[in-house]
């Protein structure tokens, strides 16, 4: 027996060791260099990383001071984009795009504040693109090459009256990425950050027109408009800015953070320094020792800094890791934040009764959450319980990864749950049933829903009771059946997170999980259609078929439910595009309003 299995083993020797270009191994890996691939609905899918890294060349052009307004251009899947830059120096066009570890950004006198420091991006773009197009004008001449998936095809050189800059023009490789497609609203609003973090800059995205005068103030006015309980502190020199103020709402904390004018979604150094700034600026003005969690709850801030070399961790860049920065920033934002109140004594009172709010309402919750859990404690027996898996998000070592790759699935009813639970990988998928449709949170204050068992059961399930920081998993999903009942219950869902957890939201924690909605199937042949056009197309193809209509999760056998939870799951990233937009649509179809509501209906009936 020994024998029979060691001859199945493939030998292992010199011609097993296998070296490829840095071309092959981005194309091989791209995963390690734009993160996530995608086909185009999440905000951080690879096609929308290429454009960042194309941009991000022309951003470092403007930080430097070298052109004010950047072109982009987008038909189908061509991107373009034309900056008015120094251009890429003539002699090496070809190597800043195709060979790695070659560029500029390593020279600080060149690029001081770049967000590539890595020689990198381009190169990543140039290599997952069928096609890629680079043009360099310097001093009225011109150095042009053609690529198909990083291979250079043709090169071209002459004089020109165009101004100095670069252009680069790109389609994403289908073979890389599938079947993919853009959004518009993605685009946007990456492009509107790049414009509140650069005042002065100018990007024109398909003719509109894209600018900012006040930096992070105009971020942060458009997110909270009116709900500001005193007038935002604003704060820039030549490295820091921020802004911040407190809305009314008791839900958390809400940050935007950047470094070079990269968003960095996780956070990093300088957020954590800002805080602690913000912190101590207000203590030592009021002379008190108040709690963070009561001088933070409810803030909604900005914070932007330029860094000669940024470390971050991977090539997409989502947390900073510097550890040197955090001093200067705690003390540069607490004499910012001191001058601030001496200067605004009205504004400055605001922000105490605001704190002193937070203490009340904070210590009045501490005994609800206390009756909840013993409540919670009581009739543990009498509620689907929690089916945990074994790795959970925060592990350390070697079992990080298979804590990132966690899930949590909210389904409904014991039938969906139980298919479920049967189904999934114990590793690393959890199933939490919950018991009919849960509570309307809307409008509801922090007691009232800590009172609600179930709600506090489904905290309890993700350890989130005392803030999101205690997340278990890396994805909450979603699980519900594709009928009026699960949607109802689905919008639930969003309302009980979009209004106290909303950072989950925030940080691509939320998915919902998209099941099939057809079976069509003769002896031969099984296919699962997840519209009806897919079901119409399959049943032309598929001779002599049959259709099964699966009207909730748990008419899918557990055998066949598996391949819908495995590598090839479909999940809908759940994202908010702006703050305040999203809670007046909440308010609107989730608020005490039934003659609107019922007027838009009527209105908007098909």
């Amino acid at each position: 027996m020994a024998e029979t299995t060691v001859s199945k083993i493939k030998e292992y020797n010199d011609d097993s060791i296998q070296h490829v270009s840095s071309l092959e191994h981005i194309r091989l890996r791209p995963g390690m260099y734009i993160g996530r691939l995608g086909d185009g609905t999440h905000q951080d899918d690879g096609i929308y990383v290429l454009m960042k890294e194309v941009i991000d060349n022309s951003i470092d052009e403007f930080i430097m001071g070298c052109g004010n307004r950047i072109t982009v251009r987008r038909d189908g899947d061509l991107v373009s984009v034309r900056d008015v830059g120094r251009g890429i120096p003539l002699g090496k066009v070809v190597e800043c795009v195709s060979q790695i570890n070659t560029g500029a950004k390593y020279n600080n006198s060149v690029f001081q504040f770049s967000v590539g420091l890595n020689g990198v991006g381009t190169k990543a773009v140039n290599a997952m693109s069928s096609s890629f197009h680079v043009k360099s004008f310097r001093g009225g001449e011109f150095v042009e090459a053609w690529f198909e998936k990083g291979v250079l095809t043709k090169q071209n050189k002459g004089k020109t009256d165009e101004p100095d800059g670069t252009l680069t023009e790109f389609v994403a490789d289908r073979e890389v990425f599938g079947k993919y497609a853009y959004n518009d609203d993605f685009i946007i609003r990456r492009i509107e950050n790049y414009c509140y973090l650069n005042t002065g800059l100018t990007i024109d995205y398909n003719k509109r027109i894209f600018k900012s005068q006040h930096g992070l103030l105009d971020l942060l006015e458009k997110e909270v408009e009116d709900n500001g309980i005193y007038n935002m502190v604003h704060y820039k020199s030549r490295t820091l800015e921020f802004a911040f103020t407190h809305t009314r709402e008791f839900s958390g904390e809400t940050y935007y953070s950047y470094v070079n004018g990269q968003y960095t979604s996780d956070g990093g150094t300088h957020q954590a320094a800002f805080k602690e700034g913000l912190l101590k600026g207000i203590n030592e003005f009021f002379k008190k020792t108040w709690s963070p969690q009561d001088v933070r709850e409810g803030i909604v801030g900005a914070v932007a800094i330029k860094v000669e070399t940024p470390v971050f961790e991977s090539q997409t860049k989502n947390k900073l890791g510097n550890t040197e920065i955090r001093g200067p920033i705690i003390d540069e934002v607490k004499e910012a934040v001191l001058e601030f109140l001496h200067k605004n004594p009205e504004d400055a009172q605001k922000l105490s009764q605001k704190i002193i709010q937070n203490e009340t309402i904070r210590k009045k919750l501490s005994e609800v959450k206390k009756v909840a859990k013993e409540n919670a404690k009581k009739i543990s027996l009498n509620i689907p319980k929690l089916k945990d898996c074994k790795f959970h998000l925060g592990q350390s070592g070697a079992n990080a990864d298979m804590g990132e790759r966690s899930m949590i699935f909210l389904t409904e009813g014991d039938s969906a749950s139980g298919t479920l639970n049967t189904a999934r990988d114990v590793m690393t998928q959890a199933v939490f049933s919950l018991r009919g449709k849960p509570l309307n949170t809307n409008g509801l204050s922090l007691s009232e829903m800590y009172k609600n068992v179930e709600l506090y059961n489904v905290m309890a399930a993700l350890g989130i009771e005392n803030g999101v920081e205690g997340l278990r998993y890396g994805k909450v999903i979603f699980a519900t059946d594709a009928d009026i009942d699960g949607f109802h219950i689905r919008i639930l869902l969003l309302t009980y997170f979009l209004s106290y957890f909303e950072e989950l939201i925030r940080s691509g924690r939320v998915w919902i999980l998209d099941t099939p909605l057809f079976r069509v199937r003769n002896k031969s042949v099984t296919t699962y259609c997840y519209s009806e056009q897919e079901r119409d197309t399959m049943m032309k193809q598929i001779k002599g078929s049959e259709v099964t209509r699966f009207k909730g999760l748990g008419e899918i056998s557990a055998k066949e439910f598996g391949q819908f939870i495995g590598e090839d799951m479909r999940l809908i990233p759940v994202t908010i595009e702006s703050l305040s937009e999203a809670k007046k649509a909440m308010n609107f179809y989730m608020g005490n309003n039934t003659p609107e509501r019922r007027d838009f209906i009527m209105d908007n009936l098909v």
